[in-house]
């Protein structure tokens, strides 16, 4: 899951926790837009996490030899 896929799903859930008016028989769209929200923030802080730590592994081939 990407940066983008994580702000899609966060959009979607607001739109269908804010936006949407109509309802649908046996289904809560505030509930599932709220659920969206919060998938697509984890989503996101996962994604960064893992951005991070891949930015301060040293690159394949390279040896790191720590500060000198």
């Amino acid at each position: 899951m990407g940066i983008g896929l994580g702000l899609f799903l966060v959009t979607l859930g607001a739109i269908l926790k804010f936006a949407i008016t109509g309802q649908v028989p046996g289904v809560d769209l505030e509930a599932i837009g709220v659920i969206l929200m919060v998938a697509g923030g984890v989503a996101v802080v996962i994604n960064l996490l893992l951005m991070l730590r891949r930015r301060d592994q040293p690159a394949r081939g390279e040896e790191y030899h720590g500060e000198r």
